[in-house]
């Protein structure tokens, strides 16, 4: 099967950055030590060359991910093997963040990109019932990092065929929580809000879709190809959420254009070097620390607070300055342990400038 490149989002500003001598290709699928491409003669199985293996051995933000235009060279036999990552327009990066056993951050410091060159990250919430209630410390967290990575967030309230009462308000309370974000109620099921979602879709656009488990992201994703390209399982009947379904991250390209990006259920993620993410999911706390009696103002129990005054009137809900504590903590959290990871690279590799000097000094007539 034959592919126009420029459905895929293929441009003229992309061919100026292949190699010469090499094929275009976007990466649809990625294994271990492998991807799946998709390239003007149709669909390839690749493995890495050395060129990407020494790079994400350094850096595992290099290895390739779904989403990413490739540089291919021809083998001998008449394969493929992926020998170059473009340049990445936007990319999706989740933070090596866990719990340890006392309830602490940890991690190395290392990101994972989940999707590259995405133009709109669709932010998957399930809501189910009118006595549950939708994770906005979630919300902000994904939108957080959708604004970080370049491309433009978008929240999907999903399942809302399955929501029995008060959906305004849970979609006001969802507005609240990612201010300036455009949020839509979706029913896959009933198609509800499906077209507003291929809207965004548009000239050939990349959207990825994020979220929990049994968010019905791969429903959606069926939605709007028109088909069943993704298996999906039947909700529980206990609490009518879905069972986790999706197991890896796959490029689909739209019947009329557009490619969406399915993934797996998330169920935690870290931020990940973060400059202006935080700030533009808490835009609303920004705003009015600008009323603040001191610039540097930590919003706890300094005179003149204009946000601890908008919590107490009501204005800006105790749940929202706190979940902008955490963030911003976790954020300098993981800037901290970026910047000594990059330290103790220099050191290792100022370690081996001297170790080779030291030798070719012994070494000299």
């Amino acid at each position: 099967m034959l592919f126009d490149l420029s459905l895929l989002g293929w441009t003229a500003s992309r061919a100026a950055e292949l190699p010469d001598g090499t094929v275009p290709a976007r990466v649809s699928r990625v294994d271990r030590g492998a991807a799946e491409v998709i390239a003007a003669d149709g669909r390839h199985r690749v493995k890495y060359g050395a060129r990407v293996r020494r790079a994400s051995a350094e850096d595992p933000v290099a290895l390739p991910c779904v989403g990413d235009w490739a540089a291919l060279t021809e083998l001998p036999e008449g394969r493929y093997e992926l020998d170059q990552v473009l340049l990445r327009h936007t990319a999706f990066v989740r933070g090596g963040v866990s719990r340890d056993s006392r309830g602490g951050l940890s991690g190395d410091g290392q990101g994972q990109v989940l999707a590259a060159n995405v133009d709109v990250v669709f932010v998957a919430e399930p809501s189910m019932h009118s006595t549950d209630y939708a994770d906005l410390g979630r919300i902000e967290r994904l939108v957080a990092l959708a604004w970080e990575s370049g491309g433009t967030p978008v929240v999907l309230v999903t399942k809302s065929d399955l929501f029995e009462q008060g959906l305004e308000e849970l979609l006001a309370d969802v507005r609240t929580a990612a201010p300036g974000v455009d949020v839509h109620a979706v029913s896959s099921l009933l198609g509800e809000g499906v077209e507003l979602a291929r809207g965004y879709l548009a000239g050939s656009r990349t959207a990825v879709v994020l979220g929990p488990s049994g968010a019905g992201k791969s429903t959606l994703v069926n939605a709007l190809a028109g088909d069943g390209v993704m298996e999906t399982q039947q909700v529980r009947a206990g609490d009518g959420r879905g069972r986790h379904t999706t197991v890896h991250r796959e490029l689909i390209p739209l019947p009329g254009g557009g490619l969406i990006i399915d993934t797996p259920g998330i169920r935690r993620v870290g931020l990940y070097e973060m400059s202006q993410g935080v700030d533009l999911v808490f835009a609303d706390i920004e705003e009015l620390a600008a009323g603040c009696r001191f610039d540097d103002c930590g919003h706890d129990s300094e005179p003149g607070c204009a946000v601890q005054e908008a919590v107490a009137s009501g204005e800006l809900p105790e749940r929202r300055l706190q979940s902008w504590r955490k963030l911003q903590r976790e954020a300098a959290w993981m800037a901290s342990r970026t910047d000594a990871r990059l330290r103790k690279d220099m050191q290792n590799k100022w370690k081996v400038i001297h170790k080779e000097m030291r030798r070719a000094g012994r070494n000299r007539p």
